[in-house]
């Protein structure tokens, strides 16, 4: 297993740096295009929502969807019942920019599988969904809202 863990982490490092050579010139580091896709998929989606679906701390969502908002990728606006509660917007910019991250992140799968019969790829994306299924079952029942703050879900 621990060769496993191991190889996983090394690839995402790899497309880490992969991501942060093909985004330079989109004006974007390689981790940006999460927050992008989420807000494109999810328009009005708050921020702290955004951080449960994506696994990544409210802090540092809250610190890159200002560096996106300030590249103007994206925008923040006060939920209409809640004040407290910033909702997020894509920006035309980032309607522009999601084809083309998702032609990098098609690309750099197609590398990666290059090698692999049409069988092995539908094997390899079965078994990463189940074993996906399984981490995100996980994480959610680390973060849901009521187990960590005592608070209610949004």
């Amino acid at each position: 297993m621990d060769s496993f863990m191991r190889c996983i982490s090394r690839i995402a490092r790899c497309a880490q740096i992969y991501r942060c050579e093909k985004f330079e010139e989109l004006g974007l580091n390689g981790g940006q295009y999460v927050y992008i896709n989420c807000a494109c998929r999810c328009p009005g989606i708050s921020q702290e929502q955004m951080a449960r679906q994506i696994l990544i701390n409210k802090s540092n969502v809250c610190r890159q969807l200002a560096q996106l908002e300030q590249n103007g990728f994206i925008r923040r606006e006060p939920d209409e019942r809640d004040r407290r509660v910033l909702r997020v917007y894509p920006t035309e910019k980032a309607e522009a920019v999601l084809p083309v991250i998702q032609k990098v992140l098609a690309d750099w799968r197609d590398y990666l599988t290059a090698d692999l019969s049409e069988e092995e790829r539908e094997t390899l994306d079965s078994l990463l969904e189940r074993l996906l299924e399984k981490a995100s079952a996980y994480a959610d029942s680390c973060l849901e809202p009521e187990k960590r703050e005592g608070g209610k879900a949004e």
